[in-house]
């Protein structure tokens, strides 16, 4: 099993096979899941300092899902816990509802391959434990699988179930379920409108919806089979007055891969097509959520090439950011306050450069953690104590957006963000004053007033964002097979090899590409330091070497970390500009020096 903070995954499939649709985990899984719930329940009671605190509990929508459900709910039932079970459910739903009970425990492996499982623990703040108590919680967990009894133990645990207890928690679901859905629809109008303010709720979705219904705007959603199936994207989209299509939307009717990359988000750009040709030409946007609904990238409408085509991660993210401070800055007109606040965003190591450029613009700071959704969240509620506005944050490189008050990914918001831009224009106020909508504001403090135009689309967005090459996270060049466990000793001998390779390419990188001088980075959970000598110090964290020009300026980088919660270890290269050339030249450098780094026999 793969401990991580952003949660515990391994095949649960009895057959160990990762692309088994079986619904059984064999006996000895299900010790392992018994023990996993024993040892959350003492970590929350102590924690809460509750005796019996309440624990909102539920599934993604794999086969496995509900096996282990029943082997936690009869621990906690045993244990007299509370829970509150809501079955199939996405990832954002159940941390918006854990806010109003003491924790959550989520059974899902995100976008990991079918016979995948995973378990997510929380408390009551709507997002996964921080790194330092998820560490705290894995290493008990460790500790009492290893005991000779622990398999004895479990058993006892499952078997000594009250089976009335764990009936009732099934009969109260479709209750609970309701009662979360209800509780996500609320914070879900928070987040977007990003006030808590009713009065001022209804003033944005009531713009939206009348701007919507005006210029007819339509979203595909290929939910292929996910939790999402069962939440409340079909109501809220028609209740803003934008008509909703869905494909693949029963649970658990998983067509195709889960991950929600260029690869599989084909068949909502097939089905966005389709739908243009029998004359449905007002659906200009569509996503694919993953297994837990709490990622989902975006297909669009280009108008221009007259098909629907796939936005890359990088995209989706940068332009969710640009959105938000865009939106930030529009608000702040609205109300006629002053733009005092210190903005900050919050991403990954791997996020392309882009995000600087955009962010700059807005005179907003970007600070960079490790990869995990984790430490991205963790890093914003740092600066947010720090005084810091952190309204956007994620990871750039899978496409995860964030949306304060929200600590998790959710579809719904990077939807909302893109209809935001694309909805709220040039208005005047009933005090008279002339407020700019959100695309013009960013063509005027990005220096592309010239690039705007009244009936701007999504394409003429798009145009406007900083150019960068940047490797696809998915991409199989982007993912290599290393045998060294230890990646902190790997990137100690990969690091002569740099140094040694840097020397001798110098020449070629100052006058081909512009490249003079390095500097390595590190990121480890919510921190990031410079000027690093020693490559080893990263250990399993994120290491990125950021190539500069002749007046000192980040142009391209490449990066490099081991996966937390899969077996493989990830490579990336962003450079500034529309350069494939030398993307591909410096991925490929990296990559066979870490090869080298990891055969080498020294």
């Amino acid at each position: 099993m793969i401990l991580s903070a952003s949660g515990w995954r391994k095949v649960f499939a009895e057959s160990g096979d990762e692309n088994d649709t079986t619904l059984e985990i064999g006996d000895e899984n299900s010790a392992i899941v018994a023990i996993a719930a024993n040892t959350y329940i003492d970590y929350i009671t102590k924690k809460t300092g509750l005796d019996q605190p309440v624990i909102v509990m539920g599934i993604d929508s794999r086969p496995t899902g509900p096996a282990i459900a029943d082997v936690m709910m009869r621990v906690f039932a045993q244990r007299n816990i509370p829970v509150q079970y809501i079955g199939i459910t996405a990832a954002p739903e159940i941390m918006a509802y854990s806010k109003t009970q003491s924790g959550f425990v989520y059974i899902s492996a995100s976008h990991n391959p079918i016979g995948h499982n995973g378990i997510k623990f929380g408390l009551g703040d709507g997002g996964v434990l921080p790194a330092d108590e998820a560490t705290l919680l894995a290493d008990d967990f460790v500790m009492r699988c290893s005991k000779d009894d622990a398999y004895e133990n479990a058993v006892r645990m499952i078997l000594s179930a009250n089976n009335e207890d764990t009936d009732w928690l099934y009969a109260e679901c479709m209750a609970y379920k309701k009662a979360a859905t209800t509780e996500y629809h609320k914070f879900a109008r928070e987040v977007i409108s990003n006030t808590k303010s009713f009065v001022q709720q209804n003033s944005l979705f009531s713009l939206i919806r009348q701007k919507a219904k005006a210029s007819s705007i339509g979203i595909v959603a290929d939910m292929n089979g996910s939790a999402r199936t069962l939440s409340i994207d079909k109501s809220f989209f028609e209740e803003c007055g934008i008509s909703y299509f869905a494909i693949n939307d029963q649970p658990g009717q998983i067509a195709h891969g889960i991950i929600p990359e260029p690869e599989n988000l084909v068949y909502c750009a097939k089905e966005m097509e389709r739908l243009h040709n029998e004359g449905h030409s007002e659906v200009i946007l569509g996503y694919m959520p993953d297994c837990d609904g709490d990622r989902g990238n975006i297909v669009y409408w280009n108008e221009k090439t007259n098909k629907a085509e796939i936005l890359k991660a990088q995209e989706v993210f940068s332009l969710s950011v640009l959105a938000e401070l865009s939106f930030c800055s529009y608000m702040r007109d609205i109300a006629g306050s002053s733009a005092d606040t210190k903005m900050a965003v919050c991403v990954n190591g791997p996020t392309s450069m882009r995000v600087n450029e955009i962010a700059e613009a807005f005179g907003a700071k970007v600070y960079r953690a490790e990869v995990g959704e984790a430490n991205v969240v963790n890093l914003a509620r740092v600066l947010r104590n720090s005084n810091y506005t952190v309204r956007i944050l994620g990871e750039g490189s899978n496409g995860g957006t964030i949306t304060h008050p929200a600590a998790v990914r959710d579809p719904l918001n990077t939807i909302f963000a893109f209809i935001k831009l694309l909805m709220l224009r040039d208005q005047v106020l009933p005090d008279g004053r002339v407020c700019s909508g959100m695309f013009k504001r960013w063509c005027e403090v990005s220096g592309n007033l010239n690039s705007y135009k009244e009936d701007f689309t999504l394409s003429d967005i798009l145009a406007t964002l900083p150019v960068y090459t940047t490797t696809g996270v998915s991409e199989q060049r982007a993912i290599l097979k290393i045998k060294t466990s230890d990646h902190g000793e790997l990137k100690r001998k990969f690091q002569p090899l740099f140094e040694a390779s840097w020397k001798k390419n110098l020449p070629i990188f100052k006058k081909k590409y512009g490249i003079f001088s390095y500097e390595a980075f590190t990121t480890n959970g919510i921190h990031e330091n410079g000027s690093l000598t020693e490559f080893s110090l990263s250990g399993k964290g994120g290491l990125k070497i950021v190539f500069k020009n002749t007046n000192s300026q980040p142009i391209a980088f490449i990066w490099m970390r081991g996966s937390g919660t899969e077996p493989v270890f990830r490579v990336m290269c962003d450079v500034k500009g529309d350069n494939k050339e030398l993307e591909k030249l410096l991925l490929e450098w990296e990559s066979r020096m870490l090869i080298r780094a990891d055969n080498s026999k020294e």
